[in-house]
């Protein structure tokens, strides 16, 4: 334990061992990633995503003990005891700051499938990036704008097709889809834009949701609605690797998620696209009555 180290020192040790860690189980993941992409065959490319997804835990493993040997965090988590690596999941959470990814993989790594984002298919070009996403089978989303569906009306659903095609990979490997339903971070100023009807929360974006539910209802039939809670202040990415973080709550609460949103057609169902908006909205209205619950158990 060295939490007793100056902030900044522990900050910069902590970036420094997980660029090492980084540059360790990289080379390991582009052998396998080559081996998945020159051999295209079924078994192979199993044995390749199981080989990769350990890979992922592995790096995400090595980060949480880190944490847990230069700093000393109170966690406060809750309603982690039923889940599965067995198991398909669709998760989101409020967005408080870029410490948020971290501290949720912190909680839920091997206790649930790799977390996984959609991602636009423009993304597969980053260096390194890119190829770390194509091996661990992060969905690519072929979207098209309503611009380009005016000009030739045939791309209309192509994107949801071909991203269902991309998805067709986890009908038999458990996964969980990541999706940050605010799609941006908490801000006041934000907040005070929006004219938020929420005290601790953004606006929820039900078209991101929708899309994944839409794209991969036959295989996602549980959310893990997740609650991220500071109770000192919210915090960057930065003050986490320093140790300035000492207090996290999450509460995990498990909902299946209605039969009628699965496989859903949220853009021309007018009907469908009503009542999803409206199941959103009263998740964030417990959401954001949850975090003030939470807030005054610890005194804030």
């Amino acid at each position: 334990m060295l939490d007793f180290l100056p902030a900044p020192l522990k900050g910069t040790f902590a970036a420094l061992l997980i660029l090492c860690n980084t540059l360790v189980l990289f080379p390991v993941l582009l052998v396998f990633a080559l081996l998945k992409l020159v051999l295209p065959l079924n078994p192979v490319r199993k044995a390749c995503t199981v080989i990769l997804n350990n890979i992922a835990w592995v790096w995400i493993g090595f980060n949480n003990l880190l944490m847990d040997f230069l700093h000393k965090v109170t966690w406060d988590v809750r309603g982690v005891e039923n889940l599965s690596r067995e198991h398909w999941y669709f998760v989101t959470c409020n967005h408080q700051s870029w410490a948020d990814i971290p501290a949720i993989q912190y909680v839920l790594n091997s206790r649930i499938p790799l977390l996984k984002f959609f991602l636009k298919k423009q993304l597969i070009w980053v260096p390194f990036l890119g190829v770390a996403w194509w091996a661990l089978d992060f969905p690519f989303m072929h979207r098209h704008t309503k611009e380009q569906i005016a000009k030739r009306p045939e791309l209309k659903g192509k994107d949801v097709a071909a991203t269902q095609a991309a998805c067709e990979k986890f009908r038999y490997t458990p996964v969980t889809i990541f999706n940050f339903m605010e799609g941006t971070r908490f801000t006041p100023e934000k907040h005070e834009r929006q004219n938020s009807p929420y005290r601790h929360l953004l606006k929820p974006r039900a078209g991101g949701t929708a899309f994944v539910l839409g794209t991969m209802g036959e295989m996602i039939h549980t959310m893990l609605d997740v609650t991220i809670v500071y109770p000192d202040g919210r915090a960057g990415f930065w003050d986490y690797l320093c140790g300035r973080i000492r207090r996290i709550i999450i509460e995990v609460r498990t909902r299946e998620i209605p039969a009628e949103f699965l496989g859903m057609d949220y853009e021309n169902n007018r009907e469908t696209r009503v009542a999803f908006q409206r199941w959103v909205s009263e998740i964030w209205a417990e959401k954001d009555q949850r975090i003030e619950e939470l807030k005054s158990e610890h005194g804030v």
